[in-house]
């Protein structure tokens, strides 16, 4: 058990408790795209795991992974995380995750995958710089145009992250001794401003010489996204383009670099060979 504060992390197997998991989910994406109970209650039941977190005795949000087999190894699979709305950017999502590696590695598993939107910088924060994930893989277009409350509108790309549980895949060293202003002059991805005070990509280095690569994408995707749609495709295309080609040529996603500059509308993926 995981507490922070008020919030209590538990792992549920009461279809009560996954019908309140279903609700919430409903309350976040939207009602026709729910998990239906007797699915996850399966899951849990053959090696899959659904994690609630509580503010006393209300569900505020929840995990849901299950097993996945890539014909040579067995792997738990992290389907969906989400968080009450009034809850959010409060931890409880990284309590989530943590919780998740207790109970995976009580499991038996070594590896946890997921995939994210990698245009939602809190997302990447979370998932790469703070739990330690890794990524090199880009899947475009995962789950076909999705008419949910979070997705509807462009295609949903997504990055396809390795947890290496087992290891200290903590990650940060990789920034230790560079400045802010470097990776400015260094981001493969360069951008102006519009008069809605928005990053809109502009130009790319063509040529990367150096040991890491960074990439900017928006601080806030889905402002961009709810106020600007033709934007906010313009950044899924060509960050598609980007990662894909970096992949492809041997990078892959080891850090994410977080700056609170509020004069600066980006953050930056760290990539490294």
């Amino acid at each position: 058990m995981t507490k922070t504060n008020q919030i209590t992390i538990r792992s549920l197997q009461l279809i009560e408790e996954l019908e309140e998991v279903r609700k919430l989910e409903s309350s976040i994406w939207g009602e026709n795209d729910s998990i239906p109970t007797h699915q996850t209650l399966t899951a849990v039941k053959n090696g899959g795991l659904v994690l609630g977190a509580y503010d006393d005795q209300k569900l505020v949000g929840f995990q849901y992974s299950f097993p996945g087999f890539d014909g040579n190894s067995l792997y738990l699979c992290s389907h969906m995380l989400g968080i009450d709305k009034a809850y959010r950017n409060k931890g409880i999502g990284n309590l989530l995750k943590i919780a998740q590696r207790e109970e995976a590695l009580e499991l038996g598993y070594s590896l946890i995958t997921w995939t994210y939107d990698p245009l939602e910088s809190v997302n990447g924060y979370l998932n790469i710089a703070k739990l330690g994930g890794i990524c090199c893989h880009y899947v475009e277009n995962c789950y076909g145009e999705m008419d949910d409350l979070l997705n509807n509108g462009i295609p949903s790309d997504r990055f396809l992250v390795e947890w290496h549980i087992r290891k200290d895949t903590k990650n940060g060293k990789q920034l230790d001794d560079i400045e802010l202003n470097q990776v400015l002059l260094e981001s493969v991805m360069q951008w102006n401003l519009n008069e809605e005070g928005f990053p809109v990509p502009s130009k790319q280095l063509t040529k990367i010489e150096k040991k890491l690569a960074f990439v900017a994408i928006p601080k806030d995707f889905r402002s961009i996204r709810d106020h600007n749609l033709q934007l906010a495709q313009e950044w899924r295309m060509i960050t598609r383009y980007v990662f894909t080609k970096l992949f492809s040529n041997g990078w892959k996603v080891i850090d994410f670099h977080k700056n609170d500059k509020s004069e600066l509308p980006v953050q930056f993926y760290v990539l490294s060979k």
